[in-house]
């Protein structure tokens, strides 16, 4: 039987992501978020525009999309309640948010330069994405704090191991072991339910030619 209900939030499952950033004095910003989604070569951001990632997006147009794999989830939450604002606004201030100008070295990881933007990607992340921004869409009602921010692909940065052997350019789903955000908790994936027929079509069982 179903219920017709009304929950706090609407978060059925999506990739965590390290995006990083420039700020107005050059240095890196890391922030993580987890509203995204693929299509092609582009790719749509859900995040608050109250944000500091959206004003460095807004101001340098570009970016990198870290994913990280579920064994790198210490490196997430330790960026947790952390902001690139100062002063911490006030509503994250109620949430118990502090500064943090240091992002990079407080998750523990590497920075390492990308090749087509400003950015810099995360080492440790088993793939990294390197994007500019294309538009910056109002989203929700009008009073609404969120925007759907579309950015295209310029570059994909894969982790070696994760690579199908012998096929240029397909990642094996069996070894990419994304970090999941679902309804605000950390989550793994758990091993293939059941072969699908669009993998044969699309994935790395078909033959190159």
């Amino acid at each position: 039987m179903h219920r017709a209900v009304e929950p706090k939030i609407l978060y059925f499952g999506t990739p965590v992501v390290l995006i990083s950033t420039l700020n107005e004095d050059g240095s890196p910003n890391l922030a993580p978020m987890s509203s995204a989604w693929w299509l092609g070569w582009s790719c749509m951001l859900g995040m608050s525009t109250r944000s500091k990632t959206v004003n460095n997006l807004r101001r340098k147009g570009e970016c990198v999309l870290n994913l990280p794999s579920a064994d790198l989830v210490d490196v997430v939450d330790r960026l947790a309640l952390t902001t690139g604002s100062n002063p911490v606004p006030e509503y994250k201030q109620k949430m118990s948010y502090r500064y943090e100008p240091n992002k990079f070295e407080i998750a523990g990881v590497t920075p390492i330069a990308s090749d087509m933007v400003q950015p810099p990607r995360v080492y440790e992340c088993p793939v990294q994405l390197e994007a500019k921004v294309i538009e910056i869409h109002p989203f929700g009602s009008a009073d609404s704090h969120l925007a759907g921010i579309e950015v295209q692909i310029l570059r994909v940065h894969i982790e070696e191991s994760l690579m199908v052997p012998h096929k240029n350019d397909y990642v094996d789903p069996d070894k990419w072991q994304p970090l999941i955000m679902n309804f605000c908790e950390f989550y793994g994936l758990s091993e293939k339910v059941y072969p699908s027929r669009l993998g044969e079509v699309y994935g790395p069982q078909k033959e190159l030619a």
